[in-house]
């Protein structure tokens, strides 16, 4: 006779079975949940902002559906950036709602426009859409971020907006009845069978015991499958948990100092991501590789500035009068050798690469500074290194660069613009009481045998010449170094002014750049040349032994007047 509890143990498991499979499938949760944006009152905001608490809500990241009629621009940014670029302008406030299913939108109704955000240096990354577009958040960094959608800034911004991610939801028991209808099936079968085995031996009493031993060898064959399957769909169930387990104790094991290093690097996160440096350089790179060819200096006013445009703009004015005249060094967006950003959450932002292109015989140091939130970077220094130094070691990049302000010495031997200035009076008097500021550098030497020379040339005996060296404070700017010193960048006038000793002396231009420039063979009057010297300098850090230093430097022939 069968087994009574071997058919109710095979139904029992099979059902269960069914039942666990069906949760894994037809009666399985949707494997996406969404939310949309409702856009009651957000008609007149000419931008919509996800703020950073919704994004911090899908952390482990959503899918951003916007659709609009009109062309739009998504943007991603830090979340102070964000905030500092949007400023006034009427918005639209994307935040969480009271539940999971909905959204909460607060409203900036100020009337008021923005800028076109399309280009921005400040966006991490920027996407353009047309109809519909869908974007995958995911944070690109520690910090707070903020998403941006908006047309041209005075357009309406795009209001329908989907967000969508996966349903976490889950059918906790399918797997366990799924793993326990097995078993109980399995064990309902190895009765069953058991039973008609044990039946065999009493019915052939006269048959040999190696029958007997078939069937003994056979029972433990079925048991041992019965073990396998067990084992084996214990092992499928546990090893996922086992990794995610193992998984969760290394991020565990590694979040606590993360967290800990975030907190003390909290408000010196670097202003900008390589991906957004290499996006700055290369715009920079390209203007004024276009600028070059055309020897046009309204072609660099989108992203060059300061000193590196007035030296600029003055090369390209003497070539048209002069064409031998030395075109000035390229620019070059890349091989990066090294890099250092500030990390001033406000504004003006100041960030140095130094490059080195195929027409770049040495590399070169690159300022950029934007001056706020709505400007882009401009290049507004551009110094090649001198023969035998090098740049001076800054912060981990992860850490950024503190900016110094120019007129305080914060730390330093002396400040900046004190720095530069002692520059000016040791190229003016290289045996005054600066002299020693310095170290021994190329630029300093070449300029001041230059001097001497002219002054003891005997063809100049009957002029008088004399060089002043002047700091512009407006063009100084400064950059933590490691060591606790710092990078500055300044920019130095250079006037060389000759003038006839006495009445029916004169200078003679013939043949010279001067010539081309004023017209004029000789001047009995005199003339006065200007240069612009854009310098790059390492200040130690207060209270050591070691020297101010000149690491890098840029010369450009600004004007010739007669007087």
């Amino acid at each position: 006779m069968r087994n009574k509890f071997a058919v109710p143990l095979i139904v029992l498991g099979v059902l269960l079975m069914l039942i666990g499979i069906g949760q894994r499938t037809f009666w399985a949760p949707p494997e996406t949940q969404s939310v949309s944006m409702e856009a009651e009152g957000a008609e007149d905001a000419v931008v919509t902002v996800l703020e950073p608490e919704l994004l911090a809500e899908y952390s482990d990241g959503t899918e951003i559906t916007v659709r609009s009629d009109a062309p739009f621009t998504l943007a991603v940014g830090r979340a102070n950036d964000v905030q500092a670029w949007v400023a006034d302008a009427a918005a639209a406030r994307l935040t969480p709602g009271e539940d999971s299913s909905s959204l909460a939108v607060g409203t900036d109704k100020t009337g008021k426009t923005a800028p076109n955000p399309a280009g921005s240096d400040l966006w991490v990354v920027e996407e353009s859409g047309e109809g519909e577009l869908s974007y995958d958040w995911k944070a690109p960094g520690e910090g707070d971020w903020r998403i941006l959608l908006a047309t041209d800034g005075t357009a309406p911004a795009p209001t329908d907006v989907t967000l969508t991610w996966e349903n976490d939801a889950t059918r906790p028991f399918a797997v366990p009845l799924i793993v326990i209808g097995a078993l109980l099936a399995v064990l309902g079968l190895a009765l069953a069978f058991l039973r008609s085995g044990s039946d065999g031996p009493r019915r052939s009493s006269r048959r040999s015991a190696g029958p007997d031993a078939g069937t003994a060898d056979r029972q433990p064959s079925v048991s041992g499958t019965t073990s396998a399957f067990t084992a084996a769909a214990v092992s499928r169930r546990r090893r996922p948990a086992f990794l995610a387990a193992a998984a969760a104790a290394v991020l565990a094991a590694g979040s606590a100092p993360a967290a800990a290093m975030a907190d003390e690097s909290a408000g010196s996160q670097p202003v900008i991501v390589d991906s957004q440096l290499t996006r700055i350089l290369d715009s920079v790179a390209g203007t004024v590789e276009a600028g070059d060819a055309a020897k046009d200096a309204s072609m660099l006013t989108p992203r060059v500035g300061g000193a590196a445009y007035a030296m600029r703009a003055a090369n390209y004015a003497v070539a048209a009068k002069s064409a031998d005249h030395e075109a000035p060094v390229p620019v070059a967006a890349e091989t990066l050798r090294t890099q250092s950003i500030g990390t001033a959450a406000d504004w003006p932002r100041t960030v140095v690469a130094v490059t080195q292109g195929e027409g770049n015989p040495v590399p070169q140091a690159l300022l950029l500074v934007q001056e706020s939130a709505r400007d882009n970077y401009k290049l507004v220094s551009a110094v090649q290194m001198l023969p035998a130094s090098t740049f001076p070691q800054p912060p981990a990049a992860t850490d950024g660069s503190a900016q110094i302000p120019a007129d305080s010495d914060n730390g330093l031997a002396m400040s900046p613009q004190d720095a530069v200035a002692a520059l000016a009076d040791s190229l003016t008097n290289p045996e005054g009481e600066k002299k020693d500021t310095f170290g021994a550098n190329r630029f300093s030497e070449d300029v001041v045998k230059f001097q001497q020379q002219v002054q003891s040339d005997p063809k100049n005996e009957f002029a008088t010449n004399t060089f002043q060296h002047a700091a512009d404070p407006k063009e100084t700017y400064a950059l933590r170094t490691d060591d606790g010193g710092a990078i500055v960048f300044g920019y130095l006038s250079n006037t060389f002014s000759s003038t006839p000793k006495e009445a029916g002396d004169s200078v003679n231009l013939e043949g010279t750049v001067y010539q081309a420039l004023t017209g004029e063979t000789n001047t009995d009057k005199g003339i006065d040349v200007t240069h612009g010297e854009a310098v790059m300098l390492y200040v130690p850090a207060s209270g050591g032994t070691g020297q101010a230093l000149v690491v890098g430097a840029a010369q450009e022939l600004l004007s010739a007047n007669l007087k």
